[in-house]
């Protein structure tokens, strides 16, 4: 047999983290940017997981395949980023904080809950984004979008109004939210503000 420095086993539990620690210090996504400014955009929105546990196949089908279009597209005649993204709000969060960590919301205050809620969420990003990254994903991963930030939750109330504003919205007489549990915090204040919005954005329409 002809000897080589080739290792004869991949050894890939401890040969991956090396090299993609070794990308993390070349910073080769913002590389890779450099290298394609100028050229036409190609940007992929990934709709974003749940901040509500670790991942699972799912995720990793969903982030590969994606990763795979955005690399394809960058090597072809594209400026491609990837700005991954999280949804930090909802239902998952609080069924998560209940079942998982036990947390019994009817014994603190709705603005207790929230803040446990708000902790949880940006922790379960954290280890998400470590997990994404272990599975090779190229992108900007130090600077996401995260729901629960004030800045997006300004932009959304922009785009709704320019929605608004073009007419898009119609007036109906009855609004029917199915399955509503009213005793989840976060779905009931987010309920409240959109159905009071929504009567006085609408209020001047015929």
């Amino acid at each position: 047999m002809p000897k080589t420095a080739f290792p004869m086993r991949g050894n890939l539990p401890n040969s991956e983290p090396k090299r993609q620690e070794n990308w993390e210090q070349q910073d080769m996504y913002k590389k890779v940017q450099d290298r394609t400014k100028g050229r036409p955009h190609f940007v992929l929105h990934d709709g974003p997981p749940y901040a509500n546990g670790d991942i699972h196949m799912g995720h990793a089908l969903n982030k590969i395949i994606k990763d795979f279009i955005v690399r394809y597209k960058s090597m072809t005649g594209f400026h491609a980023p990837y700005v991954p993204g999280w949804d930090t709000h909802g239902l998952p969060i609080e069924t998560a904080l209940t079942k998982k960590k036990k947390i019994d919301r009817k014994k603190m205050s709705v603005a207790e809950f929230r803040k446990l809620c708000e902790e949880y969420a940006l922790d379960q990003v954290s280890r998400q984004r470590e997990q994404f990254m272990r599975l090779g994903v190229r992108g900007d991963w130090w600077n996401p979008y995260i729901t629960l930030e004030k800045e997006f939750e300004a932009e959304q109330i922009k785009v709704f109004g320019d929605m608004l504003k073009k007419g898009l919205f119609t007036k109906v007489k009855n609004l029917f939210i199915g399955r509503l549990r009213l005793n989840q915090h976060l779905q009931k204040l987010k309920l409240n503000t959109m159905i009071n919005d929504l009567a006085q954005s609408m209020s001047h329409l015929k």
